[in-house]
């Protein structure tokens, strides 16, 4: 799985949302999640205090207990938010998305619209499974990812999105690769082709690059198609002419197309 230092972060942003309500009781016996009636303090800095404690999911609940019991007062659009964030620390992804996209759909312009689409984004992101593994979840983070940079790009997260999307193209490239050596193995060489081509073509700048293109040439030479495979190492000899994939590339060029 993709991972980054993304927890800490997002402990630092959130702390200026959980300043305590003034003059608040912090109500340690009053945690229950069942419905009873409290006042907006109450409710708020008992959610507050067990986020404290770690106890996140419990926060949640009484985060969103605020805006249920008080869903007018200006402690609701807050505790919205902070849902949001309890359920991510819970690694209770969907609810967290949820959450988060519930704030952005009632309060579209708020300025704290950008931290709920990045709670959105590093919730699909950390999700990420290895390239074994079907990709759709990798594609919602993407696009979540890419959506909160064209909204909010000169946000504080749009910098942290950016390099999060190289990272997503980069493994979204990777699970090419694995079909594509997959085929390899079979000795289906076209099908191989098609996946190769797809890493050079749509994530060319990708680390997988180098390899795809010599993967290339052992597949058209496979074919039989020994002009498609010198182009495909001359395209990797020109941009990759120190890379041990290249030397691979160039070997197999010169023991199979004799006048190469």
């Amino acid at each position: 799985m993709l991972r980054n230092v993304t927890r800490p972060i997002m402990l630092m942003i959130a702390a200026a949302l959980i300043a305590p309500l003034a003059g608040c009781a912090t109500g340690k016996n009053k945690a229950d999640t069942k419905y009873v009636a409290r006042d907006v303090d109450t409710l708020y800095n008992a959610a507050k205090e067990r986020l404290a404690q770690r106890q996140y999911k419990l926060a949640a609940a009484l985060f969103d207990e605020v805006e249920r019991q008080h869903p007018y007062s200006v402690w609701a659009r807050r505790a919205q938010l902070m849902s949001a964030f309890s359920y991510y620390l819970a690694r209770e992804y969907p609810d967290s998305i949820q959450s988060a996209q519930r704030f952005i759909s009632i309060h579209p312009g708020n300025r704290d619209a950008p931290y709920a689409l990045y709670l959105i984004a590093i919730s699909h992101y950390e999700q990420i499974q290895d390239v074994t593994r079907d990709q759709k979840v990798t594609q919602e983070a993407l696009d979540s990812m890419n959506e909160l940079i064209r909204r909010y790009p000169e946000s504080r997260y749009a910098a942290d999105a950016r390099v999060k999307v190289d990272l997503i193209l980069d493994h979204l490239a990777g699970k090419e690769m694995e079909i594509g050596r997959f085929y390899q193995r079979r000795a289906d060489w076209l099908a191989a082709v098609i996946r190769f081509r797809i890493v050079v073509e749509k994530y060319d700048g990708t680390t997988h690059v180098p390899e795809a293109l010599m993967r290339l040439t052992e597949s058209y030479l496979a074919l039989g198609v020994p002009a498609e495979a010198e182009r495909a190492a001359a395209v990797l000899g020109h941009n990759y002419p120190g890379s041990k994939w290249y030397e691979h590339a160039y070997g197999l060029i010169r023991k199979k197309v004799p006048t190469a």
